[in-house]
């Protein structure tokens, strides 16, 4: 199966892994619809992927704003809907005790991570199943296997949590229909979160889960964005559904 001429609908696509995934889907012949909340890095998303001789076009939205998810979403329609979605926009705050997280802080969290997604499936799903074949793919995180491991980062835990409850109920709902609909933990990989968590997370997240975080980057132990997109990109020509792909899995 070849993604010639698949349109690729990609969030967070500005820089770090979405920026990755942009380049490495044109390089396998989509075209790329790029969306994320910064113009000159989607822009600068815009130029890797023309600069290769890929086909890319930039959406700059709020993904945290419903409104704003609707308007998006009614827009793809309206360019003739997506073939593959990959809904990698995240954020890890709030970070901090528990007890000093406000409802709108988690539910800034939620509308971001699990709610943003959800929609953008809900908006892409008639076309797909229209044509018989579609990829929705959610990036989640290895913190959902073991999330004790990341002290101070409750919600973010909770929320990549209910990204994969939400992605392997609706693979169930859309099987059969030529629509596969997985989650992807991309590894630990050297992007902007990761570099946020190290400058801030001291004194927010418990001093033994910061440490960890440092001590990774300066051995080297991260991995680059173009290496996980790459990993995640091949898999996208397969009939797997339902499934958690980590990064590190043999395909």
């Amino acid at each position: 199966m070849s993604l010639h001429d698949k349109v690729a609908l990609i969030t967070g696509a500005g820089r770090g892994i979405g920026r990755a995934l942009a380049a490495a889907l044109a390089d396998s012949g989509a075209r790329v619809v790029c969306l994320a909340r910064n113009q000159d890095e989607l822009s600068g998303t815009v130029e890797l992927v023309t600069d290769r001789g890929g086909n890319a076009l930039a959406i700059a939205a709020d993904l945290a704003d419903p409104q704003v998810v609707a308007e998006v979403a009614d827009r793809v329609i309206a360019l003739g809907g997506a073939d593959i979605l990959i809904n990698n926009a995240a954020t890890v705050e709030p970070l901090g005790h528990s007890a000093d997280m406000s409802p709108d802080a988690w539910s800034a969290a939620f509308r971001l991570n699990v709610i943003s997604p959800a929609a953008l499936a809900a908006a892409v799903l008639p076309h797909m199943r229209a044509v018989g074949w579609g990829r929705i793919v959610n990036v989640s995180s290895a913190v959902v296997a073991r999330p004790g491991t990341m002290i101070g980062g409750n919600a973010y835990a909770a929320t990549k949590a209910a990204l994969e409850a939400h992605t392997l109920n609706l693979a169930a709902e859309v099987d059969g229909s030529g629509v596969t609909v997985n989650v992807y933990r991309p590894g630990s990989v050297d992007t902007a979160m990761q570099a946020l968590i190290r400058s801030t997370g001291q004194g927010r997240l418990d001093a033994a889960t910061h440490t960890r975080f440092l001590r990774n980057h300066e051995e080297g132990c991260l991995i680059s964005p173009d290496d996980s997109a790459r990993s995640l990109v091949t898999r996208l020509t397969g009939n797997a559904t339902g499934q958690v792909w980590d990064v590190h899995d043999p395909h």
